[in-house]
């Protein structure tokens, strides 16, 4: 039976749905019995064992031998068959684009990272689209086999609709739509941090918490959120936009085009504008070279200069840490997470940022609500937006959002 035909939602088959909800069970939990999915899904033995026996047939489960037990008949075990299919991701940054193929099981079996300028322009679009289009004609399996691609991007994105209000909204066509004609496969578009936060859920960080707040701090400030263990979208699809919150009362411009935005104060760009500042004052730093050549910088160069113990680096991280930490109280009072989790680019500072972060939270947070949060870094690092975006895309197909 074709994959595409078996989880598809089209013809509203209770057993399909049925079907879907096992695949996700053995997601969520590994390989199970028959008496394990019958608790899940509340189903008898008879019904269960008729369903996984056609998941079986069907290539999607495979029989992993006989469970080991203390006593009694021991009961086969089964799980997902990971060469059944294939999701790919591909996370756009400002200045690259990563890829990824995860299998059915969400391993990642290839990777590779392409030089690329975000623009908002058709040709911009364009090259995406090949460098998508010529990364997916070189993987080692063939493109039926391959249900859905993730596409992560920055900005306002309704994954519903399909549409990026930020990036490439100059056509009748949802953006996803628009890809999916290009490179001839369902595409799922997801916001960036929403992506993070859904690898670091998944394959991550998160070690069973339910409630998760997740920063992204890169050119710009974003966040993922998950409530009782789903993502929130919140009604147009964008929550998150954490950046944009008008705090300061400051002349800056934001990249939105108002003043006053958390992201003027805590962002790459920020980090930029202070570091050329303060460079021109005559502050001595490992990137002079850098800034002398170009006038500019990457966030990995920073990164590169804190890690490397560059005073003039270390104190502007440590002042965005104390800013975004304030900001942050906010957000743990307002949500009483278990657990927030910095990640983005300016993370990879490790304890640089996440000391004066925490410091920042102990000062303005409700003591009682803090007790309950615990604040880390990133597991997946650059990876969590293609993890989450491979991820995201299996899950879109499966029904599990």
């Amino acid at each position: 039976m074709p994959v595409n035909l078996l989880l598809s939602d089209d013809t509203g088959s209770k057993n399909g749905m049925l079907k879907k909800r096992i695949i996700q069970y053995l997601i969520l939990s590994g390989n199970s019995s028959i008496a394990d999915i019958c608790k899940e899904v509340e189903l008898s033995v008879p019904t269960v064992t008729k369903l996984v026996m056609e998941l079986l047939e069907a290539g999607y489960l495979q029989d992993s031998g006989k469970q080991d037990t203390s006593g009694g008949r021991k009961p086969n075990i089964y799980g997902l068959n990971p060469e059944s299919g294939y999701f790919a991701g591909v996370d756009v940054q400002q200045k690259r684009v990563q890829l990824a193929l995860v299998d059915f099981g969400g391993k990642i079996i290839d990777n590779e990272t392409v030089p690329y300028k975000l623009e908002n322009t058709a040709e911009a679009l364009d090259e995406l689209c090949r460098i998508i289009d010529s990364y997916l004609d070189k993987l080692p399996v063939e493109r039926n086999k391959i249900l859905k691609v993730g596409v992560n991007v920055a900005g306002r994105v309704n994954s519903v609709s399909g549409y990026s209000y930020t990036y490439f909204y100059f056509n009748e066509l949802p953006l996803a739509q628009l890809l999916e004609q290009r490179i001839g496969i369902s595409v799922n578009l997801e916001n960036d941090s929403r992506a993070m936060c859904y690898g670091e859920y998944m394959a991550g960080a998160v070690k069973g918490e339910k409630n998760v707040l997740f920063v992204n701090l890169s050119w710009g400030l974003g966040a993922g959120i998950i409530i009782d263990g789903k993502l929130y979208y919140g009604k147009s699809g964008f929550s998150g936009e954490f950046g944009h919150m008008s705090v300061y009362d400051n002349e800056i411009i934001c990249q939105c085009g108002k003043k006053g935005c958390l992201e003027t104060e805590i962002s790459g760009y920020t980090v930029r504008r202070l570091l050329l500042e303060r460079y021109r004052q005559g502050c001595s730093t490992i990137l002079a070279d850098k800034l002398e050549e170009n006038g500019d910088i990457t966030l990995h160069e920073f990164v590169d200069a804190v890690l490397k113990e560059d005073m003039l680096a270390i104190e502007i991280v440590e002042r965005t840490g104390m800013y975004l930490g304030r900001a942050l109280a906010g957000l743990i009072n307002l949500f009483n997470p278990e657990l927030v989790i910095l990640g983005g680019p300016l993370s990879l500072t490790q304890d640089y940022l996440r000391l004066p972060v925490k410091s920042a939270i102990r000062k303005y947070c409700l003591n009682l609500v803090n007790q309950d949060t615990e604040l880390i870094l990133s597991k997946l690092g650059e990876k969590a937006g293609l993890v989450g975006a491979c991820l995201l895309a299996r899950a879109n197909l499966l029904g599990m959002l």
